[in-house]
């Protein structure tokens, strides 16, 4: 009966052309822990590290395991030794906290334990509703930023996705801009939108960008044609890989090429809302790495290295917000690549808690932590059950 529900919930999603995903009643988060089979021998434990999150965005995990979270209302918040500290950390600038707008990713610099700098992206108000999209670091002292300083900026505009940060191995810091709010510009090489930007450690440009010099183009930009695009890993190997929104399906992973052209919004393997087929192919535009269809809103993602989970050794973990437009259906998607990046099979984690999942990171132990997006977010620590 479940599944008859739902099906016919997205047979009537389609019929009637809504761009609005359906809501599907679902108990709250219990207090774990839980216990779930997997593929590939692997037994899970979830452990509840918190419930007491608005809107969590990013993990970004300090020196000795503590871990910093942002949320995207505006606030930092710090979990030490396993606990959250309810006194958020001061010292951070005022974001534009609409619809997806906020505060964004938190990255420690390579060198951190030299500078102990830490960067991070916001969406910075402007004049109405506009905003402009912020790359900025800072130093975490006590329980605050200090030392905070701007370096890179956006135009102002009306878009509110999220911002992915991520240190290349050459020490080149990259920033994802969004660009389904407006989506004429992941297209227009003057705008800094639908962009993965490249960027020196203090903001500058780099010299060796694929787009300085060439007129029209702003230097700063990495790749071009993107949607909303809230996840973005660099491989060990070097490899740039981000996770993009479709629209009605089309989600993606891309492998990410210096000064390439990700299509959007002229090609996409998703469908428009009302259930009218796009392009699926241009010549000079890259087609996805990973696709799904449907939907599954990607978000936060990263490359298993550890040792605790030895049979899901590099294999990539992908967040992911809802399923076919049917909110509540959120969960974690493990894909296993062959040498080439390419996908050879895929299992669903954790349908069962069903929550929107925005960032999965390894830890410094070796387990998997993940966060919720919800009124009320959790921290969710995956290690292999006894």
């Amino acid at each position: 009966m479940k599944h008859a529900l739902l099906t016919a919930a997205m047979f009537a999603a389609v019929l009637h052309g809504q761009a609005n995903v359906i809501d599907l009643p679902r108990a709250p988060l219990g207090d774990g822990p839980f216990i779930f089979d997997t593929a590939e021998q692997h037994k899970i434990k979830v452990t509840v590290i918190t419930k007491a999150l608005d809107r969590p965005f990013g993990i970004a995990f300090l020196p000795g395991g503590n871990m910093l979270v942002s949320e995207r209302g505006g606030k930092l918040r710090i979990v030490r030794d396993g606990v959250l500290d309810p006194q958020p950390i001061g010292g951070v600038p005022k974001v534009n906290a609409r619809a997806n707008a906020g505060l964004y990713d938190f990255v420690l610099h390579p060198n951190y334990a030299q500078n102990q700098w830490i960067y991070f992206a916001f969406s910075k108000p402007g004049e109405g509703n506009l905003s402009a999209t912020v790359l900025a670091r800072a130093k975490l002292q006590g329980n605050s930023l200090t030392q905070v300083q701007e370096l890179y900026s956006t135009e102002q505009g009306t878009n509110v996705g999220g911002s992915r940060l991520a240190f290349a191995l050459d020490g080149k810091i990259l920033m994802t801009t969004p660009a389904a709010g407006e989506v004429e510009k992941a297209q227009d090489p003057a705008s800094a939108y639908g962009k993965i930007l490249r960027l020196n450690d203090d903001g500058s440009i780099p010299r060796d960008n694929p787009f300085v010099g060439k007129r029209g183009y702003r230097p700063e930009i990495y790749t071009l044609g993107h949607r909303d695009h809230l996840g973005l890993v660099v491989h060990s190997s070097g490899t740039i890989f981000n996770a993009e929104h479709g629209p009605n399906g089309g989600d993606e992973v891309n492998l990410i090429k210096p000064g390439a052209n990700y299509g959007w919004p002229v090609i996409s393997f998703g469908r428009q809302y009302d259930g009218s087929r796009i392009l699926p192919y241009k010549e000079g535009m890259e087609i996805p790495q990973i696709v799904w269809v449907p939907s599954i809103g990607p978000s936060g993602i990263m490359f298993y290295t550890g040792d605790k989970f030895p049979a899901w050794k590099n294999n990539l973990f992908v967040g992911s917000a809802r399923y076919g437009e049917i909110r509540g259906f959120g969960h974690l998607e493990r894909v296993v690549l062959n040498d080439k990046f390419e996908d050879i099979r895929r299992e669903r984690l954790l349908d069962d808690l069903h929550q929107r999942f925005r960032d999965v990171r390894q830890g410094p132990d070796g387990n998997i932590y993940a966060l919720t997006d919800q009124e009320v977010g959790a921290l969710l620590k995956i290690e292999p059950a006894p």
